[in-house]
């Protein structure tokens, strides 16, 4: 419990770091777009509020005095005159005098002195787009003192004299970014802690409303896995594909029945193999007592005995340890089987054949009971393709227990058909039959039916055969009711030269 409860708030703490850094990120990023959209939206207010502002100049500076003197140089006093009366109202413009070519003229903010210093030019493609649409689109253009800056700009063509040139205004110049850098950081901190602040609040309580809902579908599963593992072995997630976690839940769920199925088996498992112990001890014991007592009696008695009374004694010996030596075949066969020691090595042989021999085989011990034995095969049956050492085994085992149960002066068949996919095999003996009831686990290991637990063995050739059955990937069954014999059928494929 206290593993689980470590696990869960392991994974709460890990969401919580997660949402915690994704609030900071959002708060920054928020402030960052903040800032960045109000500064764009104060350049464009102030570049539309003063678009008019060169054509102004122009027009109230330029009808009584020319910007030129009559040897074609700029006419610094007028210019220093405007542009510091301007520039003393708002000291955030800058004004420039630039030719046609966009080259700067003059400007009380620039050094004009020293003839070595280069002309410092303007674009003026984004001065001819400002012209164009009046000013009624934002539009960034050059800071002739910072060339890797775009500043807002108000700007108008003017006609003197037979030149021609601009007046160019940076509405935000540099005084203006000295002022504004000093306020930002000032900006930043104001508006970070109240964003932050309010943030915070607002991410706490929607952070703790988000984990009470997004882990109550993991606090359920959590909780049904801490009962399942506290052995209530039949709970279960309701309706797993509806949760938030149907992909866990649904495993889980499977999980569960797998573990509760596989315990049942280790049950079933555990009632076999006391079944197995108790006939086994019963099969073993009983022939090691024929052999013991009758040893014992030949030791004891042998100079009392003739010699058709050992002969007898010698052959009940040797029935029960070939009884012996039987039962530890079957059990030792089993056993591979079921550890998946045996591989079939399949290939294309004759049915029928096979069938045929072992018949005959089995003619001598039939003859002993009465027993006919017959074999109905069609002409045309076409080869299989299994283990043929497996599949002898199997039709030994049935015919085996064919002879077993069948009384004397009884029948025996086993008939041979086909189709185009596979060949049936059946073998039919003139028996008992099989009560519906026992029908249903004959097949198990270690079971015996209530007439056949009288007999010889414990059970375990018919188990055998549903095995190597399930080796070719095919099944067996049988037909039977009581007093009217039964019938063991199986399939095997037919051989293709595609196998």
């Amino acid at each position: 419990m206290k593993k689980s409860e470590t696990l869960s708030n392991r994974l709460i703490r890990k969401l919580g770091i997660a949402f915690f850094f994704l609030v900071v990120l959002m708060g920054t990023s928020y402030i960052l777009i903040s800032v960045y959209f109000t500064n764009k939206h104060f350049e464009e207010r102030s570049q539309k509020l003063n678009a008019q502002l060169a054509n102004h100049l122009i027009e109230e500076k330029f009808n009584g005095d020319s910007p030129f003197l009559e040897d074609g140089t700029v006419n610094k006093p007028l210019f220093g005159d405007l542009m510091h009366d301007m520039m003393a109202v708002n000291r955030g413009i800058e004004v420039y005098l630039l030719d046609s070519l966009g080259a700067v003229l003059y400007s009380v903010v620039l050094k004009h002195d020293d003839p070595a210093d280069p002309v410092q030019y303007v674009d003026l493609n984004p001065i001819e787009e400002f012209i164009a649409c009046s000013g009624d689109r934002y539009i960034l253009g050059d800071d002739p003192r910072n060339r890797e800056q775009k500043k807002i700009f108000s700007s108008a063509k003017f006609e003197n004299q037979g030149r021609t040139g601009y007046i160019y205004i940076v509405l935000a110049g540099q005084e203006l970014d000295n002022v504004a850098s000093s306020l930002l950081s000032d900006y930043f901190m104001k508006l970070g802690i109240g964003a932050s602040v309010l943030t915070m609040v607002f991410a706490l309580g929607l952070g703790l409303t988000s984990f009470w809902f997004l882990t109550k579908n993991l606090r359920s599963v959590i909780q049904t896995v801490r009962r399942f593992r506290e052995g209530d072995l039949d709970i279960r997630i309701e309706e797993p594909e509806r949760t938030d976690l149907s992909v866990l839940a649904t495993n889980f769920n499977e999980m569960a029945d797998t573990i509760s199925r596989n315990m049942e088996e280790i049950k079933s498992v555990d009632v076999l193999r006391r079944e197995l112990i108790a006939n086994v001890s019963h099969d073993l014991r009983t022939p090691l007592s024929i052999i013991h007592g009758y040893v014992e009696t030949l030791q004891m008695k042998k100079e009392q005995l003739d010699e058709s009374e050992k002969d007898k004694y010698l052959d009940i010996i040797k029935g029960s340890s070939e009884k012996l030596s039987k039962l530890v075949a079957q059990l030792f066969e089993y056993s591979k089987l079921e550890a998946d020691q045996v591989k079939p090595l399949k290939e294309p042989f004759s049915i029928t054949d096979l069938a045929m021999d072992l018949v005959a085989k089995y003619q001598l011990l039939a003859s002993e009971k009465s027993i006919k034995i017959n074999v109905n095969a069609d002409n045309n049956t076409p080869l299989v393709f299994a283990d043929i050492s497996l599949v002898e085994r199997v039709i030994q085992n049935l015919l085996d227990n064919a002879l077993k149960f069948s009384p004397e002066n009884g029948k025996v068949s086993l008939e041979i058909s086909s189709n185009e996919k596979d060949v049936e095999v059946a073998v039919t003996d003139s028996g008992p039959g099989i009560s519906e009831n026992d029908q249903s686990y004959i097949f198990d290991r270690y079971r015996q039916t209530r007439k056949s637990s009288k007999s010889d063995g414990v059970g375990l050739g018919l188990a055998i055969v549903k095995k190597i059955m399930e080796l070719h990937n095919t099944t067996i069954k049988v037909i039977s009711e009581p007093n009217q014999g039964s019938t063991f059928q199986f399939h095997l494929p037919s051989y293709s030269p595609s196998h």
